[in-house]
């Protein structure tokens, strides 16, 4: 039924990379900025599967694939995207997407340029995965704020594509006097 579909919640992914935060030695601030993001953008109903994993590309392979069989139409990774040897959530993410969206890192660079000159050593990303989106943000939440401004008008109608098709598609709508997510007219 069409009403169904229509109020059911879109399941988002928030996946922390820290190896830190993993352990319990440091205290996410990373998960919980977007989960407060989400929540001053989006108005129709959603809800959160988090998830924190250390940074190895498997542990981070496995959970976004987790993710989108649980049916996350987005998963927002926070984390590991910088020079470090350590930092490779960009790698999980090419892993585990069948097609890559360059152009959303490429716009959180820019905007993140505008604040801070190391902006150009993030290796921010964004991909699909099945019918899942996947968008790399970085850790600090002053960052992911930034970042989700410029990329999330963009992202319902990725999402919308992505499921072309899809009987009962995940619709996000924002809250157009936060956010204006575009959707192109007709």
């Amino acid at each position: 039924m069409i009403v169904e579909w229509m109020t059911a919640s879109a399941l988002i992914g928030i996946l922390t990379v820290s190896d830190r935060a993993s352990r319990g030695e440091y205290v996410d601030e990373g998960g919980p900025a977007i989960r407060g993001y989400l929540g001053e953008v989006l108005t129709s109903p959603w809800e959160a599967v988090e998830q924190i994993v250390p940074d190895d590309v498997a542990a981070i392979v496995a959970a976004i694939r987790e993710m989108a069989a649980a049916g996350c139409c987005l998963v927002v990774t926070t984390g590991g995207t910088g020079p470090a040897p350590r930092d490779v959530t960009p790698e999980a993410t090419e892993q585990v997407c069948t097609k890559m969206l360059p152009g959303f890192g490429e716009l959180m660079r820019q905007v993140s340029l505008k604040y801070v000159p190391t902006a150009i050593l993030s290796r921010q990303t964004a991909g699909i995965c099945g019918t899942t989106f996947v968008v790399n943000l970085p850790g600090r939440p002053k960052s992911i704020h930034e970042c989700l401004d410029a990329v999330f008008p963009a992202i319902p109608y990725c999402i919308d594509l992505i499921h072309t098709g899809n009987p009962a598609p995940p619709r996000l709508e924002t809250d157009p006097t936060r956010l204006v997510a575009f959707r192109p007219r007709g």
